[in-house]
């Protein structure tokens, strides 16, 4: 008992000073930012591609001209179980990096990599390279990898195996 009630002072202390209130998320929601004003584009590519599901969508309110596409702050579509963010770049966004296409990649996983690879090509993105064995970082098994439009490279993956901790 003397040791539970000591393990329990320490956690609730750490260095001398009190533990902080432990914070959990209900989700993590990439945003991707893509060309001005082909945010609505990447919306309708990933629903072709990918069999996307947009669940919302929120436009700027005024453009400088009525001829100008409105710009799109953010569209949220759904993958699986997962949700990202889709947005126009433009000069006074709030993105932290004024580019598009660089530094990220996507892991999709399915047990159908060639349909899921030729579904994307259909709508428009570029197959890198072939099919392969063990090559992605999401998974341990096939991959097969796509570059969409607006320059987002896609893994496309058999679902990752879960390791098994034995014991000797």
């Amino acid at each position: 008992m003397a040791t539970e009630a000591t393990n329990g002072a320490a956690a609730a202390e750490i260095n001398g000073a009190p533990a902080e209130k432990a914070v959990t998320f209900s989700s993590l929601k990439p945003q991707l930012f893509v060309e001005s004003s082909k945010a609505t584009d990447a919306v309708a590519f990933y629903k072709a591609a990918f069999g996307a599901e947009e669940v919302n969508r929120v436009s700027h309110p005024k453009r400088k001209a009525d001829q100008e596409l409105p710009i799109l702050l953010s569209a949220e579509i759904k993958l699986g179980n997962s949700s990202i963010l889709i947005s126009d770049l433009t000069d006074d966004c709030t993105a932290p990096v004024k580019s598009v296409g660089t530094g990220l990649v996507f892991c999709l996983e399915t047990e159908d990599i060639e349909g899921a690879v030729d579904k994307a090509i259909k709508a428009g993105a570029v197959a890198e390279g072939e099919i392969s064995e063990g090559e992605g970082a999401c998974c341990g098994g096939r991959v097969g990898k796509v570059k969409d439009p607006y320059g987002i490279v896609w893994l496309i993956c058999t679902p990752a195996k879960k390791c098994v901790n034995v014991e000797a």
